[in-house]
C-alpha cells in the first residue's frame, strides 16, 4: 500500500488528539483553577531509502534520501500560566499568586489543586467542592504553628476554643494629685483565675502627707508612694495584690489631675471561635468571644520541580509521577510558594481566543489529511484499473 495512505491516518488521529483537547480547554472555560493543554506534535520514524556518502576526491558528498512516515502527538503540555482572579468576599475562598498547590486528602490519597473554594464540612474541617480536605497545621493552644510538623487536617470547628489564663501582670497609669484632692481613690482591676473566673481587686490610693500617697488592696501591705520634685516614682515601683504584680512606675503625681487608672495586662476567660480570616502568608487567625485574637492554623502549600509533570486526577485535582519531583511543602510567602489572598478565586487560564485559532488549525489539518486520503485512494483505483 502507499506510504502516504498511512501517513494521512496518523495525521487524522492526531489532529483528532488537538481538537479534543481544545474542546476540554473551552469547556474548561469557567473552572477555577483550570489549567488548559495544548497538542506537541512530531514526525515518526522515517524510511531511509539512500544512504548520505562522504566527499571523495572525484566526487562530492550526497545527503541522505528520507521518506517520511506520519505524524505522532509528542506529548499533551498543561499551561500553568496564572488565571484571573473572581472575588467572592467569602473568607474560605483562597487564591493563590505565584507557583504553589494546595494539599488535600481525599480517600487516603495526597491530591494538589489550585481550585480554592472552600467549606466547612460538620465536623468543621475545610474541605473542597469534591470532599477533599484542605491540608496545614493547627495551632497549639498558645496559638503557637508548629510548620515543621507533619501536615494535618484544617479544622475550624465554632466549638474550637482557647483556654483560660489566669492574670499575673496589670498596670496602674494616670495621675495623683500631688494636694490629695479627692483622697481616697478606688480603682477596680478585673483578673482571671485558672479557670477564667473574674473577680475585682479594688486598689485604694491614699494621700498622705506631702505629695506622697499610698496604695492598698486587700490582703496586701500597703504600698506608699513618694513622688519627686518632677512628680515621678522610680522605675521599676511594683506592688503585688492578690498574687498580681501591678506596675505604679508610670503615675505621676502632678498638681490639679486625678485621672488615675489601673487595668489587667493579661489573663482571660475561655472563649469560642466566632469568626476567622485568612492572612497571606497563609495563617488563619480566629476571633474568638472573649475578645482574644490569635493564630487558630496554617494552610499548607506545595511546590514540584516540575508541575508540568503533574499528572490529573480529575475535580481540578493533580497527583505526583516520576518526573513530576516530590512535593516540597511549606508557607505562603516563602520561596516559590506565592502567596494567598482571601476573599477571591483563580478562575481559568483558557485564552478563548487562542483555543477557537487552535479550533480552525486542527479542523483544516483534519481535513487536509483527509485529502491525503482519498487522493491515495484515487492513485490505488487507477493502479486496480491498469487491468481492465
Amino acid at each position: 500500500m502507499l506510504r502516504s495512505l498511512y501517513s494521512g491516518i496518523s495525521g487524522l488521529r492526531a489532529h483528532q488528539t488537538m481538537l479534543d483537547v481544545t474542546g476540554n480547554n473551552i469547556a474548561n472555560v469557567n473552572t477555577q483553577g483550570f489549567k488548559s493543554s495544548s497538542v506537541q506534535f512530531q514526525d515518526t520514524l522515517s524510511q531511509l531509502t539512500k544512504s548520505a556518502s562522504s566527499p571523495q576526491a572525484a566526487a562530492g558528498g550526497t545527503n541522505a534520501a528520507q521518506v517520511g512516515l506520519g505524524v505522532q502527538v509528542a506529548g499533551i503540555a498543561t499551561n500553568f500560566a496564572q488565571g484571573s482572579t473572581q472575588a467572592t468576599g467569602k473568607s474560605t475562598d483562597m487564591m493563590i499568586s505565584g507557583d504553589g498547590f494546595f494539599i488535600t486528602k481525599h480517600g487516603g490519597a495526597t491530591l494538589y489543586t489550585r481550585a480554592g473554594a472552600m467549606n466547612p464540612d460538620a465536623q468543621g474541617r475545610l474541605v473542597t467542592p469534591d470532599g477533599g480536605i484542605l491540608q496545614g497545621w493547627m495551632a497549639s493552644p498558645d496559638g503557637t504553628v508548629g510548620t515543621g510538623a507533619p501536615v494535618s487536617d484544617i479544622v475550624l470547628s465554632t466549638g474550637t476554643t482557647v483556654p483560660a489564663a489566669a492574670t499575673s501582670r496589670a498596670t496602674a497609669s494616670g495621675n495623683l494629685p500631688s494636694d490629695g484632692a479627692g483622697s481616697p481613690l478606688t480603682r477596680d482591676i478585673q483578673v482571671y483565675d485558672n479557670l477564667g473566673k473574674a473577680t475585682n481587686i479594688a486598689m485604694t490610693f491614699t494621700h498622705s502627707a506631702g505629695n506622697s500617697w499610698t496604695v492598698s488592696a486587700a490582703g496586701s501591705p500597703a504600698k506608699p508612694l513618694t513622688f519627686d520634685a518632677n512628680g515621678g516614682l522610680p522605675a521599676n515601683t511594683t506592688m503585688t495584690a492578690a498574687g498580681v504584680t501591678v506596675d505604679l512606675s508610670t503615675v505621676t503625681g502632678f498638681a490639679g489631675l486625678s485621672t488615675i487608672t489601673a487595668k489587667a495586662d493579661d489573663g482571660r476567660a475561655a472563649g469560642t471561635l466566632k469568626s476567622y480570616s485568612v492572612s497571606q502568608d497563609g495563617t488563619i487567625v480566629g476571633s474568638f468571644s472573649n475578645g482574644i485574637t490569635q493564630s487558630v492554623g496554617q494552610v499548607a502549600l506545595a511546590t514540584f520541580t516540575n508541575p508540568g509533570g503533574l499528572e490529573k486526577a480529575g475535580n481540578s485535582s493533580y497527583t505526583v509521577t516520576a518526573n513530576s519531583g516530590a512535593a516540597t511543602t511549606g508557607t505562603a510567602g516563602s520561596a516559590g510558594m506565592g502567596t494567598l489572598a482571601s476573599g477571591v478565586l483563580e478562575m481559568s487560564n483558557v485564552d478563548l481566543s487562542q483555543e477557537f485559532t487552535n479550533l480552525i488549525v486542527a479542523q483544516r489539518g483534519f481535513q487536509a489529511n483527509a485529502r491525503i486520503i482519498t487522493t491515495s485512494d484515487e492513485v490505488l483505483q487507477e493502479l486496480t484499473n491498469l487491468k481492465r
